[in-house]
């Protein structure tokens, strides 16, 4: 895993042009789209495993080659509170990225719970995860609340849309079913965003077994009773995602 300070003014550039020529078709029948390689870009450790780790297994087992961009170290969490909590998840991170397969992670370190307030450098970080890994597409929570109602998880997201319009990149988005998250939200008095069937074109079988493992990685943060097992739980083996396509030349592109 790389760790590295929290950069400064966004610098926006084309996507590197070494030859490598994005595929985007179906895997096998699956909905998802066949990547050589792909950009997950998330908040927090263990929004790769906790959230996203159904669909990265899914991905990696297809052959695509995986890899994370986290965007703060996860220090604000209420759960293993201490004066090493940066070291012990960003540990955490890397041990879970091993178990679901990823290639390489890069922790950066922008203020948790604060993300909001530094979207031009976030969009600095994004952008140079793009030209160093050239993926075919970026993997993010869904739009619109960021699943969870977090802003970090939102902002995390925007400043993945905004590099992927400017790259010309396709995003997958993951997304809950809005019965899910109804349930959620009355059983646990959260704001998770959900959307309608129509909305959510993909749907893919996924193996829990190794986001189960990515998860008990990550042992400071999944707590039991946490609302992550009830997701699982309604989910059972099913992801619902979202394909944002790349912009056409006519239209605008997202600005900052």
């Amino acid at each position: 895993m790389t760790t590295e300070p929290a950069s400064a003014a966004p610098v926006m550039t084309g996507r590197a042009t070494s030859g490598h020529v994005p595929t985007t078709h179906d895997q096998g029948g699956t909905g998802l789209p066949t990547w050589d390689r792909a950009l997950v870009v998330v908040a927090h450790p263990d929004d790769e495993s906790f959230g996203l780790g159904g669909v990265i297994e899914s991905l990696v087992r297809a052959g695509t080659d995986v890899s994370v961009l986290c965007l703060t170290a996860g220090e604000a969490s209420s759960h293993g509170a201490g004066p090493d909590l940066k070291q012990v998840r960003a540990a955490e991170l890397d041990a879970a990225a091993r178990v679901l397969g990823v290639r390489s992670t890069v922790l950066r370190h922008h203020p948790d719970g604060g993300l909001s307030d530094h979207l031009p450098a976030l969009v600095t970080d994004v952008t140079t995860a793009v030209v160093q890994h050239e993926p075919d597409g970026l993997l993010v929570f869904g739009a619109g609340g960021g699943v969870t109602g977090h802003p970090d998880h939102e902002a995390a997201t925007t400043a993945a849309l905004t590099v992927a319009a400017d790259q010309g990149l396709p995003v997958l988005q993951w997304r809950l079913p809005d019965t899910v998250a109804h349930t959620l939200n009355d059983e646990f008095n959260a704001a998770f965003t959900g959307f309608a069937p129509e909305e959510l074109p993909i749907v893919i079988r996924v193996d829990r077994r190794r986001q189960r493992q990515a998860i008990a990685a990550h042992a400071s943060q999944a707590v039991p009773g946490s609302v992550l097992w009830r997701r699982l739980d309604l989910l059972g083996d099913l992801e619902y995602l979202h394909l944002t396509p790349p912009p056409t030349p006519d239209q605008p592109r997202i600005q900052e």
